[in-house]
């Protein structure tokens, strides 16, 4: 089968290798599309420190199963809830399996998802919903992280929000936000394509290098700041304005995960009085969450999903993430005609 083969820092080749032998408590599915996370450019500029070569990437997927399943019909349309929890941690055992001391993904800890087949335990299986297709089938598990952020972040509908970073992570939680009763929001990236996207999907924006942000949002709330402020950009130019932008006694909620250490004024944070909440993955709750309301309103999620490409463009793919582009989502077609 054509696999996507992590095989060291810059270097993802299109391989073939041996189907996976289906084993007792696992299932096989027939993979349709696959998305590129941002988990999987960290492995593939090689700073990911569990993902060890030859690995086989991709956790965000859909297919249709191709083993017998207790539950499951054969031939169903299925993606996956792709966290490897111990079970008998202290997280595990409090119910935050997500946040399990030794927490593992698949595509991460086990080969993935970007190829032909993908082999996974049989309880992590979950339907895809009637009308939702392969390709949105694969966007459910980027959804369910806005999902969680949105969630656990403590956003109360009516209050503002403004989101850092436009790429798929950002819109949906700005999508979540808006779902949540979120109508004095800003989305805030400095790529001009990306911003055109989210004002076409109704939401206000600003472009960072074009206007002084905490400014622009104190104007937007009546010179108060953001009651919360979602951190979906992981950038350490972004870390300074997420003190300067969140209003006294607001809420900052970490998405991003940061390659570098950002620099924050601790002494601001203790005179405005903020709280920080970060947030990690999602829960199964926030997965069939997400899946129903990709069920519910499938345009708006059509709309970020960019690119879908052959696996050939394995090379192409990675590049358009890792360089200056208009992609938002990127994601492989193995047994369908890309669209």
């Amino acid at each position: 089968m054509k696999a996507f083969v992590y095989v060291g820092p810059k270097t993802v080749e299109l391989r073939n290798v041996p189907v996976p032998d289906v084993k007792a408590g696992y299932a096989l599915i027939k993979v349709s599309h696959a998305g590129v996370c941002g988990s999987d450019l960290t492995i593939y500029a090689g700073a990911h420190p569990r993902a060890k070569a030859p690995l086989v990437l991709g956790h965000e997927l859909s297919g249709t199963l191709e083993s017998d399943h207790p539950e499951i019909r054969k031939g169903t349309e299925v993606t996956c809830y792709p966290l490897l929890s111990c079970g008998e941690c202290n997280p595990c055992k409090t119910g935050n399996a997500h946040i399990c001391d030794t927490l593992g993904l698949i595509g991460i800890n086990c080969d993935g998802g970007l190829a032909e087949y993908v082999l996974v335990p049989s309880h992590l299986l979950v339907p895809i919903p009637e009308g939702v297709g392969l390709k949105l089938g694969a966007f459910i598990e980027p959804l369910a992280v806005g999902v969680h952020a949105v969630r656990k972040g403590g956003y109360v509908p009516g209050d503002s929000a403004a989101v850092f970073g436009c790429g798929a992570i950002g819109l949906v939680c700005a999508l979540m936000l808006r779902q949540s009763g979120c109508e004095n929001l800003t989305i805030v990236d400095n790529n001009a394509h990306r911003l055109s996207v989210a004002e076409d999907m109704g939401f206000s924006v600003l472009n960072a290098d074009e206007s002084d942000v905490p400014d622009a949002i104190r104007r937007r709330t009546g010179q108060v700041g953001a009651d919360c402020v979602f951190d979906c950009a992981g950038h350490p130019s972004v870390a300074g304005n997420l003190v300067r932008t969140v209003k006294a006694a607001g809420r900052i909620v970490g998405v991003a995960s940061y390659k570098a250490k950002p620099e924050i004024d601790m002494t601001m944070c203790m005179f405005k009085e903020l709280t920080f909440q970060f947030v990690r993955v999602y829960t199964r709750k926030d997965f069939e969450i997400a899946a129903d309301r990709i069920q519910k309103n499938s345009i708006d999620f059509e709309r970020i999903i960019t690119h879908v490409l052959p696996p050939e463009d394995v090379q192409k793919g990675f590049e358009l993430l890792t360089t200056k582009s208009d992609a938002i989502k990127v994601m492989f077609s193995f047994h369908t005609d890309p669209l």
